[in-house]
């Protein structure tokens, strides 16, 4: 067993949230499926604590996952300074994080995401990894990995068809057969506009989806994953909807963290009117 640091983060709002899809929640604790390993995590006050099939570096993995490393206190108070509205709900939402995803496991959940709700979500990234991912022990329970860009490359058309994808299978084989793994890694060469226009240029991905992609597997926080919640939200409080107005307003005052932001506004809006 690894005892980590905990910092301010919260488990349930950093791993419930929406961000990932792949975890599940048993007497407080929390098991998650990585990239390599299944790891359990329970919290206290002061740490975490994560057992794993393999503990091998583990206390770096989730940090690095879990983005402990990271100043939020300090963005925080930037992103009040710039807009005092948000104080209540950036105060609300103390001890959520930013999860730092797989990237190819993040482009195709999100690719998934497309005009779905998080419970078939959930049910397609898992079926895709029951069947071509490989099989782990903890616990005495069967977990599954995401398979890798080759395990799904072997995949033809009709398989993703028998995961009940509907319309995005035919957006996830062609994305599948057309890229690499240094497709997959370039993009953190990328900006973040640059980045986008990448991801877009493939079928199913569009603005929202590319945003979730970069922020949530890439760790861009100058991104704009806007839904009806955060649409919502700017609404009730600002007094518009529309996409491009959103964009501005984010742009001008959050800048660097315009993703944080309005990942603070959905997880207020959504998650907290949830409890």
């Amino acid at each position: 067993m690894k005892k980590i640091c905990k910092n301010d983060i919260n488990l349930n709002d950093a791993i419930t949230c929406g961000q990932i899809f792949r975890y599940f929640v048993t007497n407080d604790k929390y098991t998650l499926i990585l990239s390599d390993r299944v790891v359990e995590l329970y919290e206290d006050n002061e740490y975490i604590y994560a057992t794993s099939n393999n503990e091998t570096n583990l206390e770096n993995i989730l940090i690095n996952f879990l983005d402990l490393n990271r100043d939020y206190e300090k963005i925080n108070q930037y992103l009040i300074n710039n807009d005092n509205s948000l104080k209540t709900i950036i105060e609300s939402c103390k001890g959520f994080k930013i999860i730092n995803s797989p990237s190819f496991e993040m482009i195709i959940s999100y690719m998934i995401s497309a005009n779905n709700n998080v419970r078939n979500i959930t049910r397609a990234v898992n079926n895709l990894s029951e069947k071509y991912g490989k099989e782990i022990i903890f616990n005495d329970k069967k977990y599954y990995l995401f398979p890798s860009l080759d395990d799904m490359k072997k995949l033809n058309l009709e398989d993703y068809i028998n995961l009940k994808l509907g319309f995005r299978s035919k957006y996830i084989y062609d994305f599948v057969k057309n890229i690499n793994e240094e497709d997959i890694n370039k993009i953190n060469e990328l900006d973040t506009i640059a980045a986008i226009k990448y991801l877009t240029s493939f079928n199913g991905i569009g603005l929202k989806i590319a945003s979730c992609i970069l922020l949530f597997g890439y760790k861009r926080l100058d991104v704009f994953p806007i839904d009806t919640w955060v649409k919502k939200y700017m609404m009730d409080n600002y007094g518009f909807a529309d996409i491009n107005k959103i964009k501005e307003y984010a742009t001008n005052k959050y800048g660097e963290y315009s993703g944080l932001a309005i990942q603070y506004m959905f997880h207020s809006k959504r998650n907290k009117a949830l409890h």
